[in-house]
């Protein structure tokens, strides 16, 4: 008896202990973290997409991080986001690699190439390609831990307030255009001009930009920019799949757990997953409400032009990797996989929209 009185008293006691631990994990976090973006404070789909990867972390550690988000400005500008992370002023960014060129040409193969791989491509080559280890051995350099945290899909080519009708229209052309794509606008003889989300339709509306890209539909509806331009271009061959990142202070990153430094991931890797499903979703209905309600006028580019784009693309981009190691050691790897997903995709992706779309 007195036995089995000593044992129930020892399993009450650690279920009492297992009910104080965990309503201490609910009591108060463990890690606070704060989230520098590139985007405006709540912008669709790519702010709220930060606000979404932070709700995520907060569950999936069982409230043990918590990661407070801060748009544009709000404690940097929207370009001072990677030196702020890998100094330690936050503990994590949302952006895209493409805008730090200027720290490493490697950066921007891991947001969007011209003419390059599509959203499921570019997840296909970070999660097994090998990209993400080539990823994470860049920003090492900066003490900094990447991920995929999002992807817009294939984009639009831009607001226009001209037709483009061959390769001379784009001559002269100064328009917002980041990365690759703005060294293939500058070999086809335009200006490309680098300006964060919230600076570009001040900028086209005051003819200080002639043109400009941003992202598709949906995010371009809410930012107005139909306002500002008049002609609304596709496909966007600059950023047929771009891809959106996290980074993470690695000191703040090894200062976790095991566990937490698990669920951090999986949470990068859930968000980057549900932005490209959330812009699938909407980026239709968007673009009829360009043109039906706002009476854009919708082009395609002409063939001629693409064609030399991508004969322009293909120079400008192995001349740009081979620059630096790093960039044609990223560069490499890259084209080898774009070739086998293009193989494969004939015989599945693209050949059965090729089907689908017959009469």
């Amino acid at each position: 008896m007195k036995r089995r009185q000593f044992l129930q008293g020892a399993g009450a006691a650690t279920l009492a202990a297992g009910a104080m631990a965990s309503g201490a994990a609910h009591a108060a976090p463990e890690y606070k973290w704060k989230m520098v973006t590139t985007w405006p404070k709540n912008f669709p789909g790519l702010g709220t997409g930060a606000n979404y990867l932070a709700k995520l972390i907060g569950e999936m550690t069982n409230g043990r991080v918590q990661v407070k988000v801060y748009g544009a400005k709000e404690l940097v500008g929207a370009l001072e986001i990677f030196d702020a992370v890998s100094r330690g002023t936050a503990e994590m960014g949302h952006g895209a690699a493409y805008y730090w060129k200027g720290k490493s040409i490697a950066a921007q193969f891991f947001a969007a190439v011209p003419f390059g791989l599509t959203a499921q491509e570019m997840n296909s080559w970070l999660y097994h390609g090998g990209g993400m280890e080539l990823w994470e051995e860049l920003y090492a350099k900066f003490g900094l831990v990447p991920g995929a945290a999002g992807s817009t899909g294939v984009q639009m080519g831009g607001w226009f307030n001209k037709e483009i009708n061959s390769l001379d229209d784009v001559k002269g052309l100064k328009m917002r255009m980041p990365g690759l794509g703005g060294e293939v606008l500058k070999r086809a003889g335009g200006t490309p001009v680098l300006l964060p989300g919230g600076e570009i339709f001040p900028a086209l509306q005051s003819g200080a930009i002639d043109a400009s890209e941003w992202v598709g539909p949906y995010n371009d509806l809410a930012f107005g920019l139909y306002k500002a331009a008049k002609y609304y271009y596709y496909p966007g061959w600059h950023e047929p799949g771009t891809t959106l990142e996290s980074f993470i202070n690695k000191d703040a990153f090894e200062a976790l757990p095991k566990d937490l430094q698990v669920a951090v991931r999986n949470a990068i890797r859930v968000a980057n997953q549900d932005m490209l499903a959330d812009f699938t979703a909407k980026n239709n209905r968007a673009l009829e409400q360009l043109v039906t309600e706002h009476g854009v006028q919708l082009r395609k580019f002409p063939d001629d032009v693409l064609k030399k784009l991508k004969t322009l693309s293909d120079e400008v981009v192995a001349e740009e990797a081979a620059k630096d190691p790093m960039a044609q050691k990223v560069y490499d790897s890259f084209v080898k996989f774009r070739d086998q997903a293009t193989a494969w995709h004939a015989v599945s992706e693209q050949a059965y929209m090729n089907a689908r779309s017959l009469k």
